[in-house]
Formats: C-alpha cells, sequence, structure tokens
C-alpha cells in the first residue's frame, strides 16, 4: 500500500489519538450504506481495526473494498466533522494486535475483564485501511 496522499493537521491527530470510536461505513450487497462504530489505532499512514471473522463487515469489505471513517462531530452544531474515505484490506489469523492498538485500548478491555490477547482471539480480522481522501469542515 502506498501511503496516503493527505494531510492531517494537528488537530485531526489528536483527535485520532484520543478518540476510542470512530465509524466505519461498508456497502452491503444490496448497495446500501452500513455504518458501525469500531475501535481504531492511526499507525501514521493507515487505521487499523480488528473485527470477529463472522462480521458483515468482512463480507461488504470482501464485495466492495471501498470504505469511509468518520469522526462525529464534536460541537454542539456539528461541526469538526472529519471524513476520511479508502480501500480496506483484511489479514485473517492474526497473531499480535499493533502496538499501538493494544496501548489505545488496554484499559478499555480491562474494564471488560479481558486481555488483549484474549481480545485478539475474538477479534481476530484485521481490517487496514488506506485512506486516500479527507473532507472536513475545518
Amino acid at each position: 500500500m502506498n501511503k496516503p496522499n493527505i494531510q492531517i493537521n494537528p488537530h485531526i491527530l489528536k483527535r485520532l489519538d484520543e478518540e476510542l470510536v470512530i465509524w466505519l461505513t461498508t456497502v452491503s450487497s444490496d448497495g446500501m450504506p452500513n455504518p458501525n462504530p469500531v475501535w481504531f489505532c492511526w499507525d501514521g499512514s493507515s487505521f487499523v481495526i480488528y473485527t470477529p471473522p463472522s462480521s458483515m463487515k468482512l463480507k461488504n469489505i470482501a464485495r466492495n473494498p471501498r470504505v469511509s471513517l468518520n469522526l462525529a462531530g464534536s460541537e454542539a452544531l456539528g461541526g469538526d466533522v472529519v471524513i476520511f474515505t479508502g480501500e480496506a484490506h483484511t489479514r485473517e489469523h492474526v497473531t499480535g494486535a499493533d502496538p499501538g492498538y493494544v496501548r489505545k485500548y488496554l484499559a478499555a478491555a480491562k474494564e471488560w475483564g479481558r486481555t488483549p490477547e484474549e481480545m485478539l482471539a475474538e477479534y481476530s480480522v484485521e481490517i487496514r485501511i488506506m485512506p486516500m481522501k479527507l473532507r472536513t469542515d475545518m
């Protein structure tokens, strides 16, 4: 995968680091958008998401790898919206999670009473999304 040709400003980078949920939208077999809130990590060039092997997201991506990722507006009137569009690639049977992802969600996994290894056993498919476009209202 090539590096994205987009400019991500410091404000968006901070949001990518601090926000725990991003909305991943895939396209179902009937052409309908299928948005889902997911945990994610930005590694500097792509988004990393983990999902169970039976998830509808994977079936949708297999048919059409074009996806969008949205950070919800953080202002009362819907400002500060961030939308990435790009292509998703999957990798099954992941043996180790992205270190940035583990750091970001270690506390949440502990709150659920689970270790990162237990989470990865269930969420064993990696989705890596290379953003190609960025749209923002800033």
